[in-house]
């Protein structure tokens, strides 16, 4: 193939990307002097917040492309590859996750942000719970597992880089993975909101061009439906399962039906728990870019989780067995790319998985960085001016970014199951005590973190031990362990709310 065709598309968007950047930075210093001037707000503000100032197209697309990760583009469709029609039934409640996310957090999300003058998603929970103990755990825990699924994203990207164009695992994280520290690190939240939409038009696009041609290299849909017909499920080993089995929405037994209703939490409902996301509802100008955000949101996001996990279906009329040399599935569309499809299409097309790397990545940085810059370093002490507020955030977006380079540089297993046990432990942090703290009144500082600290031994201990739970997944009984934790504290919780907690809870 030739690389050069391959590359070139793909250096334009890289340098857009960096223009794109260097424009929104200039429009963040400009907004930041002016709140500054009319006493609106403040570096902070800008930085991790783009002061509130999304669009409600702009809101839609940079949570679309924050959710829609590397995982989405090549994990994802690598494993459907493996395990057919029954990978996409999992993935089905992904469609959902921008409505649940907005529909239920985002009116009373933003409106409790601006009364508060809160910044970051612990912000709220400080305010509501008045506990530093569980604001540092938050925080925390939120840092851990962003490295994570940072973490996941760099390898998942170099994967692709790796597979496409040659180069080695660690020049492909310097390449993109500096990158994207850069750009995030220098532009703060509008620039990654920018970029964002860049990446989520051009991921939308990714997907279409794919699954044209892998329909094409099919031979049609008459000719690739009558070719899987017959098929099985797949490991690098070889079938799996029945013939037929590929078509069947528990692939042949191995996703139990157990396993496909833990997806509505792991990845449907369960997603208004993600902090990188739900900052994004506290960002919106006004109640129509809301509304707004949740129609081409929802649509946008669906099409693309759905579309793309059915990208590795289609690839299965393509590539029918375990192709040789690949060590694992978050190489196969990379391959499908470079031996199948023509190298400047196969290079536009490439496009679509960076740019779910790099926006996911730029997401979790500026949301990692404000856990530390923000959250902690309020915890510390008095205020802090701008211009050392502004050094620190900035160094502390590179920092991390670095810090999950050097995880990636030995990754530890395939993006799909690196970036689900981080969603879960997210979810677990944020879900229970964040939502049950915005509608529950009787919700407890204590309780919310016995919630949390129960619900993830729990989660842990039955990703480490591995017990026999008949398909469902351990976020499930986690979930369930934490919910009954924070419920009983809430029951025998009799104290009124008093100070900041009680507006939350305003009398009508």
């Amino acid at each position: 193939m030739n690389v050069l065709l391959l590359v070139l598309p793909n250096a334009v968007f890289f340098v857009a990307l960096m223009l794109l950047t260097l424009r929104a930075e200039r429009a963040s210093r400009a907004t930041a002097m002016e709140d500054r001037a009319a006493k609106r707000g403040s570096f902070g503000l800008e930085y991790f917040l783009g002061s509130r100032s999304l669009s409600g197209v702009v809101l839609a697309m940079t949570l679309t492309a924050t959710y829609g990760s590397v995982s989405s583009f090549v994990s994802g469709p690598g494993v459907a590859w493996q395990l057919g029609l029954g990978w996409v039934v999992f993935a089905a409640p992904q469609m959902l996750a921008g409505f649940f996310l907005l529909g239920l957090l985002g009116r009373k999300t933003a409106l409790l942000s601006r009364a508060f003058n809160a910044v970051t998603v612990v912000d709220l929970i400080r305010a509501r719970y008045a506990s530093k103990t569980l604001a540092v755990l938050s925080a925390l825990a939120l840092l851990l597992f962003f490295t994570v699924m940072i973490a996941g994203q760099f390898v998942g990207g170099a994967a692709v880089l790796a597979t496409t164009t040659g180069l080695p695992h660690a020049a492909g994280l310097l390449v993109f993975g500096g990158l994207t520290v850069f750009y995030t690190a220098f532009g703060g939240f509008r620039a990654v909101a920018v970029t964002d939409t860049l990446c989520a038009v051009l991921m939308v696009a990714g997907m279409l061009i794919l699954g044209g041609e892998l329909l094409s290299l099919a031979g049609g849909w008459d000719a690739f439906t009558a070719g899987i017909a017959s098929a099985s499920t797949l490991n690098a080993s070889g079938a799996t399962g029945a013939a037929g089995s590929f078509m069947t929405p528990d692939a042949g037994g191995l996703l139990p039906w157990p396993l496909l209703l833990s997806a509505w939490v792991l990845v449907g409902f369960g997603t208004a728990g993600l902090p990188q996301s739900i900052v994004r509802a506290m960002s919106y100008r006004t109640s129509a870019d809301l509304h707004q955000a949740i129609r081409v949101g929802t649509l946008v996001c669906g099409a693309l989780m759905i579309g793309m996990t059915f990208i590795g279906v289609l690839a299965r009329g393509v590539v029918s067995a375990w192709p040789e040399g690949l060590p694992t599935t978050d190489h196969l569309i990379p391959y499908v790319l470079t031996q199948h499809m023509n190298p400047f299409v196969a290079g536009v097309t490439l496009i679509g998985p960076l740019a779910a790397t790099m926006s996911t990545v730029s997401s979790l940085l500026i949301a990692a960085a404000s856990a530390v810059v923000h959250d902690l370093l309020k915890l510390t002490g008095p205020e802090v001016e701008d211009v050392r507020v502004k050094r620190i955030a900035r160094f502390g977006t590179g920092a991390l970014g670095v810090a999950a380079l050097l995880i990636a540089l030995d990754p530890p297993s395939i993006v799909a199951w690196i970036n689900l046990a981080a969603f879960g432990g997210l979810e677990l942090t944020f879900l229970i005590p964040f939502v049950g703290g915005l509608y529950w009144r009787r919700a407890s500082a204590a309780g919310a973190v016995a919630a949390i600290v129960s619900g993830l031994l729990t989660y842990g201990a039955l990703l480490l031990v591995k017990p026999d739970l008949g398909g469902w997944h351990p976020v499930v009984p986690a979930f369930v362990v934490e919910a009954l934790v924070f419920g009983a504290f809430g029951v025998l919780n009799r104290k009124s709310l008093e100070g900041e907690a009680a507006r939350f809870f305003p009398r009508r």
